[in-house]
């Protein structure tokens, strides 16, 4: 099933007519409005220069200091060489400081390469080499006891000795020409955040200007990996206009957002879902609530205390840790108005907390993924309230979405399922320096093939059942793993459930199901075998379960092939 096209011939009242009430008005009225990444930020900084931009734990900026600052940088970045188009890593945590250098690099019209704070030594080393950065930028600061001048070191041999951190000629790494390291500490191989501000000294703003003015909305603007399963994270391409125009959509006019809101979210700014919201509300001059990291009992206090309008919040571990934190029912709540959490995709039980603990916010799901520069589908003000806690919202103006059969490519009829295609103005122009993936990806007609399982009904409405990769192959039979997943979850002991496929002999492919428990619940594997016995087809019923306490995560989402390595090591199926 595809979104629909409408024909111009039509006049305004037919085409409202035609969709829903809202989804009408929000096509015929919208207007593009597209500008660069670092002009959204100007554009906020002259109509609300004074007003409060960026909000953290520790200090709050104005979008005035924030723009003096990513000016400032800038010309230091230019002073390290930096030209437009060349790519800049950014590895920090979460903070003031890394919006600063993510705006700077915009001004000096080269592309952000934000780095995941978690990558290891191995995994720096390749984005470092295969996104060609010119220059990085990090910090001494130390994040989830992360020192970043360590892992860099180990990542990039020879660094502590190179001659000259300002020219570096390191093996593997060809392009790299210097590590910034800001803070007050200096090591060997890194230009000190002195040096850097005293080569900026040297490069006249007026610099800056003429290379941000000289951006055109199509060029790449930043380029985030995404993780994979069995081979290197794949470098997605965005460009300006995919990322700004998407924010402006999304929160100009489906969120209707004002310079009065202020969008609280605990999720890292290497990740789409944090970037997006935050220029979503820099698009309309409100504030940006984040965290260096997450910790729910601070978040709770922050999003009270800073009178959040809205959370942004779509990932089930942010979400269980808020519902069970002691604070979590006498924390003051609701001034949130709304809430992008997702709650189809989630276990039943995260939802009721939710709806019982701020009863008065509308709960919106989102469809989504980096590819596609942030959200493709979420949630109204004019929708029926139960729709957030069952689906996912509908497409943002300006994109299709297109539900095909699995084999044939063809449109399959509303409600029912098939792999997800997208296509429109926020898809990534490809992946960095894989011309296979990316021709498996984008086809000639300009489809996102996303391999992902999911449906569109007859008013529009997304949803998502799981990756394609993720359908388990049980005895000739299509198991999709978020079934079993959902199912557990409706256990009243169980917190949450991952399920993945094992090698059997017999029927080729199993599940195999790993929970955790809620805190003071008892049962056993044979508890949730049973139950599930009980509810679904003896093929799908998991055939092992395993107890976890922590799960292996990327930056928001639990990586299964760790479980199933650790399972398969285990069982002695490797």
């Amino acid at each position: 099933m595809s979104a629909v096209i409408y024909s111009n011939t039509q006049d305004e009242s037919e085409l409202i007519s035609a969709f829903e009430p809202y989804i009408g008005e929000d096509l015929v009225r919208s207007r593009i409005d597209v500008t660069t990444i670092g002009d959204l930020l100007l554009k906020a900084y002259d109509r609300y220069p004074n007003a409060a931009a960026l909000i953290f734990p520790d200090k709050t900026w104005s979008y005035a200091e924030l723009v003096t600052r990513a000016l400032r940088t800038a010309r230091g970045l230019q002073a390290m060489g930096v030209k437009p188009k060349q790519h800049v890593g950014i590895l920090m945590s979460t903070s003031p400081e890394l919006v600063e250098v993510f705006f700077a690099v915009a001004f000096c019209g080269a592309v952000s390469v934000l780095i995941n704070g978690r990558y290891r030594s191995s995994e720096l080393a390749y984005v470092i080499e295969n996104a060609d950065l010119v220059t990085l930028v990090t910090t001494d600061a130390i994040a989830d006891h992360v020192n970043y001048v360590d892992r860099l070191n180990t990542a990039l041999p020879g660094l502590s000795d190179a001659a000259d951190s300002h020219a570096l000629t390191l093996p593997g790494t060809p392009r790299l020409r210097n590590i910034v390291l800001l803070g007050d500490t200096s090591a060997r191989g890194f230009v000190s955040q002195q040096s850097f501000e005293e080569a900026a000294e040297r490069i006249d703003e007026i610099d800056v200007h003429r290379s941000r003015v000289r951006t055109r909305v199509r060029d790449t603007g930043m380029i985030l990996y995404t993780s994979g399963t069995t081979s290197n994270p794949k470098g997605c391409l965005i460009t300006h206009e995919a990322m700004a125009r998407n924010s402006s959509v999304l929160g100009r006019h489906r969120f209707q957002l004002t310079a009065d809101d202020r969008i609280w979210s605990p999720l890292p700014l290497f990740h789409i879902a944090a970037v997006l919201p935050m220029l979503s509300i820099f698009e309309v001059g409100g504030a940006y609530i984040g965290m260096e990291y997450f910790d729910a009992g601070l978040a709770l206090k922050m999003i009270e205390t800073h009178r959040a309008t809205m959370a942004f919040v779509p990932f089930v571990t942010f979400l269980q840790a808020l519902a069970y934190h002691p604070d979590f029912a006498r924390t003051d709540l609701s001034r949130v108005k709304l809430m992008n959490s997702c709650f189809a995709v989630q276990p039943k039980s995260v939802g009721d907390a939710f709806r019982e603990g701020m009863p008065d916010t509308l709960q919106v799901g989102t469809y989504g993924m980096t590819e596609a520069s942030g959200i493709v589908s979420t949630g109204t003000w004019t929708m029926d309230p139960e729709d957030g806690f069952t689906k996912l919202g509908i497409p943002l103006v300006g994109l299709e979405v297109r539900i095909a059969d699995m084999v044939s490519g063809a449109d399959v009829p509303a409600g029912e399922r098939g792999e997800v295609w997208l296509r429109g103005y926020s898809m990534f122009d490809g992946y960095y320096r894989d011309a296979e993936k990316t021709s498996q990806a984008l086809d000639d007609e300009g489809w996102f093939h996303t391999g992902d399982i999911g449906s569109i009904d007859a008013r529009q409405h997304v949803m998502f059942y799981g990756r394609l990769k993720e359908m388990l192959k049980v005895g000739g039979e299509n198991v999709a793993a978020a079934e079993i997943e959902t199912l557990l979850g409706r256990h009243p002991g169980v917190k949450l459930a991952q399920v993945v496929g094992i090698p059997d002999e017999k029927y080729s492919e199993v599940p195999a199901a790993f929970v955790e428990l809620k805190p003071g619940a008892n049962a056993s594997a044979e508890d949730l075998i049973e139950f599930c016995r009980g509810e679904i087809s003896s093929f799908k019923v998991p055939r092992v379960v395993r107890f976890v306490t922590e799960w292996p995560m990327s930056t928001s989402k639990i990586q299964k092939f760790q479980l199933r390595d650790t399972l398969l090591s285990e069982l002695g199926l490797q």
